[in-house]
């Protein structure tokens, strides 16, 4: 043999494990990391869609019920009659203005436009808009001013009739602040915008006789001032003007009130379309 050769000494079976203990400790935490990433990936799959549906604060099962709309008979701008059961079955969107309003019901107006526009593809949402001005919101005035906001009137009614009923159908049905200059009992917004014995929206955010207690959302006071309606009145400048609530109501396929959105804010309207989502997800 070569002088030069290394004698190899034989490896044994001890001397082999402990050679490969240091890959074993290596694959192992590597298999370790990977299921845990594996394991996050799953969780996130299995939670995030329900984290997601309830980011603006609530579950579709828990947006609030303010109560039912009450059956109306309105005439719409083309002259059709138009009841609370032409929309049963549909999501939709209402509002109380009048067309000689200078300001606040053009600005709800548009925001309604631009949300009949958004939201085009949504075939069982539906628009209301309510003259509190009827005397001189005849349907020919309401179709020229929803023509002004290219107003699907399949989609979006324009409402007028009976004054009174109107009035009484915003404070009562809706439950939003409404004060008639002309009417003395109602000539001050801030005593009182409702007739004897009815608790008004104005006087207190949230009214006592909103459904049946079993109806009424159990949440903080503090959360449903976001959505219940409040004594915010379109400022129109003029004296002889009809004060109105420039809030958006969403009322379910039900007639079900859930929630109130002030029309000049931006959240407002945001929350509005996420809460349209999760009535059209959830039925």
């Amino acid at each position: 043999m070569d002088g030069s050769a290394i004698a190899m000494v034989p490896t044994t079976p001890c001397q082999a494990r402990l050679e490969r203990l240091p890959r074993i400790i290596l694959w192992s935490v590597l298999s370790i990391v990977l299921l845990g990433v594996v394991s996050f990936g799953i969780w996130s799959m299995v939670w995030n869609k329900p984290l997601q549906q309830s980011s603006a604060g609530q579950s579709p099962a828990r947006l609030p019920v303010y109560g039912s709309v009450p059956d109306f008979a309105l005439i719409d701008q083309l002259g059709r009659p138009v009841r609370r059961a032409d929309l049963d079955g549909k999501v939709w969107i209402a509002s109380f203005i009048f067309t000689s309003c200078p300001d606040e019901c053009p600005l709800m107006t548009s925001e309604m436009a631009q949300l009949q526009s958004d939201l085009a593809h949504s075939v069982d949402l539906r628009f209301v808009s309510i003259s509190v001005d009827p005397e001189r919101d005849t349907p020919a005035v309401l179709s020229q001013y929803a023509e002004r906001f290219n107003a699907d009137p399949d989609r979006w009614f324009f409402l007028t009739g009976d004054k009174r009923a109107i009035h009484r159908l915003a404070r009562e049905g809706f439950r939003l602040g409404i004060a008639d200059p002309v009417e003395p009992s109602h000539a001050s917004p801030v005593k009182s915008s409702a007739p004897s014995g009815v608790r008004s929206s104005v006087d207190r955010p949230m009214p006592s006789n909103v459904g049946p207690p079993t109806s009424r959302p159990h949440l903080p006071r503090h959360w449903l001032r976001t959505l219940e309606p409040t004594a915010a009145f379109a400022d129109h400048g003029r004296t002889k003007d009809t004060l109105h609530s420039t809030r958006f109501v969403l009322i379910d396929r039900l007639a079900q009130i859930r929630g109130y959105y002030e029309s000049r804010e931006q959240s407002a309207l945001e929350h509005l379309r996420q809460h349209l989502q999760m009535l059209f997800q959830h039925g």
